[in-house]
């Protein structure tokens, strides 16, 4: 591509809008452009990257045996609503009608319609195993999208699918799978960790995400240096290694505890660790509110909530409906005498003469044990903490970021039993087909490129995914030779099949130089002054020096770089 006439820009100053290093630089590079909150346009140099990932997928996808097909992005609600995933997606799904009156909704995810696509073949076990899958756009109406390209209302998902009879075959078709994702992240030169997490809205036995490894990420990943454990933040166990307090149980007694609300000021006020004190916090649980007992020190984990309710969707319970079912202020709740069940989690049934809140605006109450109020359930509901154990091996736990790049799931029967997608087997009994699910972001994956490789200067892509290979630089559009060689040199290197980009704008060479750094193209060319002495100047992205390079060698030592 020669810039001169071609739809090219960048910009100096950093982009106000973006709260993240890849949003930032690409929308700077000239690749996306933000239309509104969560929705952007891949710009021409953009898509390139993109479409280099996109074959990336393709060819790793078809090389683990599966098909491309495309579905419509427009679907009927009653779809979603058969399945039993329409109130599980609630207000992130996009709803609409038709003229007539009919309800749509603009897929999020793809499971119900690939599960009516396999009832269009044969029934019999012999039509088995077989895997589909596309590239196209997602819709899901995010609360607060953020971050670029990492959280957006609208972006492009590889999606596939596989069919088999059994579990056993379900897993050699999950491994293909999971063997071709390591694959496409290798190629992609990204830093990852594999990780199990939720199944979610999705269901199934298993899920396993790819967890691309930068501190921009929205997701915790918590692992052991000692075994390589790794998971994700809401599924990890907070392991069971509590003892039985040995003390005595001492009598409970009512306190006053004026302008001491919080866990820190009720400690305080009795002189206290936090450990000694039991919060409740009172959730709305799909309508239905629970009171959740935890260990002073620890957070309620939603997620292992949700799982162990079968619930869709939780949140905190208004000021409201605190007071009327502990007839006191907020921040004054406690498990004796409050109108809702309650679940505790499994920590605190080791716990003997703990501090719990009064259901009495300023009051808590002392000397708390577990004969004092009855609980629904006790379970592992807590959240983890950096330094726990860890659930393999014992030993410490550490935490970093990362962005779920790619996720991989056993999903079993559950859409082939809602949608009666079933086959014959050799003594002509009937079965619902076993289906795994295998969803990849490119979008996500391209600015999780970037947050894990660039500098100061712009962006460094990586050989496989950058828009060109090579750039060469023109210093001087006034000088006739310069300008000679350097399209001499983009014919050739075009024609031994390389993605060349000619800079002959006239513009300044210290512009064009930031701008090719800007832009992360993995090696530069500059034809200026030293074309007297036949040769032209090299520089790989990133590094700090020029290399002097014999015009005529030019190809050959691409050859080797680029090899």
């Amino acid at each position: 591509m020669k810039l001169s006439n071609s739809y090219f820009y960048t910009m100096r100053e950093n982009a106000k809008d973006e709260d993240s290093v890849s949003g930032n630089l690409l929308v700077r590079a000239g690749m996306i452009k933000k239309s509104s909150a969560g929705i952007y346009m891949i710009m021409p140099m953009g898509k390139r990257v993109l479409k280099k990932i996109e074959d990336i997928v393709r060819e790793e996808m078809d090389a683990a045996g599966a098909q491309e097909l495309l579905m419509p992005a427009l679907i009927p609600e009653e779809v979603y609503e058969i399945s039993g995933r329409r109130d599980a997606f609630g207000s992130n799904m996009f709803a609409l009608k038709d003229r007539y009156q009919k309800n749509y909704v603009l897929g999020p995810t793809h499971e119900e319609l690939f599960t009516l696509a396999a009832m269009m073949k044969g029934r019999s076990y012999k039509d088995f195993p077989y895997n589909l899958y596309q590239i196209q756009t997602k819709f899901r109406d995010e609360t607060r999208p953020r971050y670029g390209l990492i959280r957006t209302r609208e972006f492009i998902m590889k999606d596939a699918y596989s069919f088999d009879i059994d579990n056993e075959h379900l897993h050699e078709s999950y491994m293909k799978m999971f063997d071709a994702y390591k694959k496409i992240f290798d190629r992609c030169d990204l830093n990852y960790k594999i990780v199990k997490a939720d199944t979610g809205a999705m269901g199934g036995s298993l899920s396993e995400e790819f967890q691309a490894i930068c501190d921009v990420g929205e997701d915790v990943v918590v692992t052991c240096e000692h075994c390589g454990f790794s998971s994700n933040l809401e599924i990890t166990e907070v392991v069971d290694r509590a003892e039985e307090c040995r003390e005595a149980l001492k009598t409970m007694e009512i306190v006053e505890t004026p302008n001491a609300k919080t866990i820190e000021e009720v400690a305080k006020f009795f002189d206290k660790s936090c450990d000694d004190f039991v919060k409740t916090l009172i959730y709305n649980v799909d309508g239905k509110i629970y009171a959740f007992l935890l260990k002073g020190t620890r957070e309620l984990n939603e997620t292992k909530v949700l799982k162990l309710l079968q619930a869709n969707e939780m949140e905190l319970a208004s000021f409201e409906e605190v007071e009327r079912i502990t007839h006191a202020k907020v921040g004054f709740a406690g498990p004796i005498g409050i109108d809702c069940p309650i679940i505790m989690d499994r920590e605190v049934s080791y716990m003997k003469n703990f501090i719990v809140g009064a259901n009495k605006s300023d009051h808590h109450i002392v000397n708390v044990n577990l004969q004092d109020f009855e609980v629904e359930m006790c379970a592992d509901i807590a959240q983890v903490h950096e330094g726990d154990v860890c659930p393999v091996c014992g030993a410490p736990l550490s935490f970093c970021k990362g962005i779920e790049v790619g996720n991989t799931f056993k999903l079993g029967n559950k859409y082939a039993k809602a949608l009666g997608l079933e086959y014959l087997d050799a003594n002509n009994t009937l079965h619902p087909v076993e289906m795994g699910c295998y969803g990849l972001g490119l979008e996500r994956t391209l600015a999780s490129i970037v947050e894990q490789h660039h500098d100061d200067d712009g962006i460094i892509w990586p050989l496989s995914v950058a828009p060109y290979q090579v750039a060469i630089v023109i210093v001087s559009m006034k000088d006739e030779e310069q300008v000679r060689i350097a399209n001499e040199l983009y014919e050739t290197l075009k024609a031994e099949g390389y993605d060349v980009l000619l800079d002959d704008r006239k513009e300044r060479p210290g512009v064009k130089f930031k701008d090719m750094e800007l832009i992360g193209i993995p090696y530069r060319i500059t034809v200026g002054r030293g074309i007297a002495q036949g040769n032209v100047e090299l520089r790989a992205r990133g590094a700090h020096e020029n290399e002097e390079v014999a015009i005529e060698n030019v190809v050959t030592y691409l050859q080797d770089k680029l090899q």
